[in-house]
Formats: C-alpha cells, sequence, structure tokens
C-alpha cells in the first residue's frame, strides 16, 4: 500500500498535470503496476466515504419510526455500490480506448483517474458534513456541490486530454464515461439493494 508521502507527491503530480506542468507525469508510476496499485486510493478514500454512507443512512432512517435500525448489512450494500460505480467506468474506459486502438493509455489514466478520486472524495465528504451540521447553508452547499462538479469534469478533461491529444471525440467519451454510468448505476443500485434514501 502506497504510505502518505508517496500519496501526497502523486496529488502534487496531478495538481501539476491540472495546471499544464508536464513534469507531473514523471513521478507517477503509470505502468500497469502502477495502476493495480492506484486502486489502493480507494482505501485512502475510505474515512471520506464513511461520511457519505453515513449521511445516507440517515436520510435513508429519517422516513422510519425513531429507533429502527440497519445494521452492517446497510454498509455492505452501499459498499458493493460504490465498488461497482468505481469499477464499471473504467471497463468501459477500457473498451473505448480499445475501440480507438489507444489500448496503452490504459493503464495510465487509471492511474490518474483513482488517485483523482481522493481529494475529490474528501471535498464531498465536507460538504456533506457542512450540510449534515449547519441544514440552514443548504443553499450554499447547493452551489458549492455544483461547482466541485464542473471542477471535476474540468479535472478529467484535463487529464484526458494530456494523454489522448489528438482526438478530442475519445477525450469527450472518456469524461462522459467516467461520470454518466456511476450516476445512474448508483441511484440504480441503491433503488435495487433497498438503501436508497426514500
Amino acid at each position: 500500500m502506497p504510505t502518505a508521502s508517496e500519496v501526497r507527491l502523486y496529488l502534487t503530480d496531478l495538481w501539476l498535470l491540472l495546471l499544464g506542468d508536464h513534469n507531473g507525469a514523471r513521478y507517477l508510476d503509470l505502468s500497469e503496476r502502477g495502476m493495480w496499485r492506484s486502486f489502493y486510493s480507494a482505501l485512502w478514500c475510505l474515512p471520506a466515504m464513511l461520511v457519505s454512507w453515513l449521511w445516507l443512512r440517515a436520510a435513508f432512517l429519517a422516513s422510519y419510526p425513531p429507533g429502527t435500525g440497519t445494521g452492517f448489512i446497510f454498509f455492505f450494500r452501499l459498499a458493493m455500490v460504490e465498488a461497482i460505480c468505481w469499477i464499471v467506468p473504467l471497463l468501459l474506459i477500457g473498451m473505448l480506448l480499445y475501440a480507438f486502438g489507444a489500448r496503452e493509455k490504459f493503464a495510465p489514466l487509471v492511474t490518474t483517474m483513482n488517485w483523482l478520486s481522493l481529494p475529490f472524495s474528501y471535498a464531498y465528504a465536507v460538504l456533506i458534513l457542512i450540510a449534515f451540521f449547519l441544514p440552514p447553508l443548504q443553499g450554499l452547499i447547493a452551489v458549492l456541490w455544483l461547482a466541485l462538479l464542473l471542477s471535476l469534469v474540468f479535472a478529467f478533461s484535463r487529464i484526458v486530454r494530456f494523454f489522448i491529444r489528438d482526438q478530442s471525440l475519445l477525450v469527450s467519451a472518456i469524461v462522459m464515461t467516467l461520470l454518466v454510468p456511476g450516476m445512474l448505476l448508483s441511484e440504480a443500485l441503491q433503488r435495487f439493494l433497498g438503501v436508497y434514501p426514500a
């Protein structure tokens, strides 16, 4: 598992890529080994995920009588949803890259996308905590949530374009694939598994 210092280095490199500095790719391990190691980012995201799950649990129980519990199975199902919504877009990206003859870009893209999920997971967790403890700020939270989503789209676009410079159609398709399937799957799976807030 990557150490905290390694993770800080990866995030610094991603920041350089977002700024258009090609030196950012110099220290990231964009090999196949680096791709598999990048899935450790899920463990680093776990505290932020837990905040999201607790918020979903509170929203889920809001329509039930006081004292109602959910048990461990509720969080297990949310973890399943999270894992599927993480993996499926990456698999779809692999299919896109194969179709466009750019299979060699798969490992670099997966690596950078996995590590990019880390800061955004914590940013969303902060917004959830603010919304939970300061309900009067719901309007501001909605604006910040939209701004964060737009920032995510921008970050995806910048990094994908760094690796795939001359295929605008493929860049757009990859960015959409990173965003849309996860959003659709998340709600559908939550409803199917019975953990969707009423």
